[in-house]
């Protein structure tokens, strides 16, 4: 497929990869395409849908600038995945173990670890590497200590944790049987509170500055001041703290996995990328801030995982380097509706019948992540042929949300 809709009612164009796009979705990306500082054009994944000031599945090029709620307050969520030497023939016929098991090692949902067994712990001497850096920005900072209650204990206590709503542990087959690791999740608490303090901020220095804007949810810093640097170096802080956590519950995922199934070992190296992010990249020829809202960077050979809903397949993919998406592709299936809808519109009786087969919570809690609440994965990947092609397939056999 390809490109399908291209907007030419803003500043610059607007290169959608899909026609299954709600019209609160196109406004979102005409605003973003309006903005003085955008560069090119804007690129929408086959996944886009409507988001808080900019679509999620969009990929935003500016020029010396970078707008904090484009990133938003999940900052470094994301993918890891590792494929192990297991076989299905290897899994009980009955997960449920394996699935308490690492519901167990994993605090999900509002848990986290307990701080009085952190103290000395491994994974406090993990958190050494970021405490630092964290100290230097929220000495510049010290606002950002006021939106969290206990915020230099919470941040910790989150690090190796799974967190709600959409993200996930999973364990997959994939088309020769191999079984997989993957999960979703992000930089918890401590991501969330550096996206809002520093969205904030940039709506103040915007009314400071009596810039006009469609949505003043796209606030922006300008490169040069000190909230620009300030903000760069506090989401990279984020990024690498979300691919820690990634990296921690994967360790703890696999070290259940070790007490109850048969000696495996890691099969290939595990891919760990984000959806939500900032980077310094050139395109075009031009030095630019890539803001992926939802999307994975797809560059010529470099691999990336795009899931499904909690009852469809989910994809290992390789980049094809499209320079028109910026090198870039979709994140999963993206939303079709919200979730208030999806809970008013479902029970938890449609949720068992959608996850037939599938070890998982079927309750009233989990309803709202239902399948049937976000697009077919397959017109997705068939709508971005021309941006990645696919290594593995992958179907999940247990799913943990939080």
């Amino acid at each position: 497929m390809g490109i399908q809709l291209e907007l030419n009612k803003g500043r610059v164009p607007v290169k959608v990869w899909t026609r299954d796009i709600e019209a609160s979705a196109m406004q979102q990306l005409l605003n973003v395409a309006n903005l003085p500082i955008v560069h090119g054009h804007v690129a929408a994944m086959p996944d886009v849908h409507a988001g808080i000031g900019a679509t999620v599945g969009s990929v935003i090029p500016t020029r010396q600038a970078i707008i904090p709620a484009a990133v938003g307050v999940d900052i470094g969520c994301g993918m890891n995945a590792v494929r192990t030497t297991l076989r299905a023939e290897d899994l009980p016929d009955n997960l449920r173990s394996l699935r308490l098991g690492i519901e167990g090692s994993v605090p999900c949902g509002f848990e986290q670890h307990a701080a009085s067994r952190m103290r000395g712990s491994a994974l406090q001497r993990v958190g050494r590497v970021l405490d630092q850096r964290l100290d230097t920005i929220v000495g510049k900072h010290p606002g950002l200590m006021k939106m969290q209650r206990r915020f230099s204990e919470t941040w910790l206590c989150q690090l190796g944790t799974l967190g709600g709503g959409n993200h996930f542990i999973e364990l997959c087959l994939d088309e020769a049987g191999a079984v997989w690791v993957m999960l979703h999740s992000g930089s918890r608490g401590i991501g969330n509170v550096i996206g809002r303090y520093f969205i904030a901020a940039a709506q103040k220095d915007m009314q400071r500055h009596r810039i006009h804007l469609p949505d003043r949810d796209l606030a922006y810093f300008s490169e040069g001041s000190d909230l620009f640097d300030d903000y760069v170096e506090a989401v990279e802080w984020a990024q690498d703290y979300a691919l820690l956590n990634r990296q921690q519950m994967l360790a703890a995922v696999v070290e259940v996995l070790k007490k109850q199934l048969p000696p495996f070992r890691l099969e290939s190296e595990a891919i760990n990328c984000h959806h939500n992010y900032v980077a310094r990249e050139r395109h075009f020829g031009e030095n630019l801030l890539i803001t992926r809202k939802g999307a994975i960077s797809a560059q010529a050979g470099e691999l990336g995982i795009i899931p499904g809903s909690m009852g469809a397949r989910s994809y290992i993919v390789r980049g094809l380097g499209n320079a028109q998406s910026f090198c870039s592709c979709a994140h999963g299936a993206g939303r079709r509706m919200s979730r208030s809808a999806a809970k008013r519109r479902f029970s938890r009786f449609d949720l068992e019948d959608q996850t037939a087969g599938i070890e998982c919570r079927k309750d009233s809690g989990v309803v709202d992540e239902i399948p049937a609440a976000y697009k077919d994965i397959d017109q997705v990947m068939d709508n971005q042929r021309d941006l990645v092609e696919v290594v593995h397939t992958l179907k999940q056999v247990l799913c943990v949300k939080g």
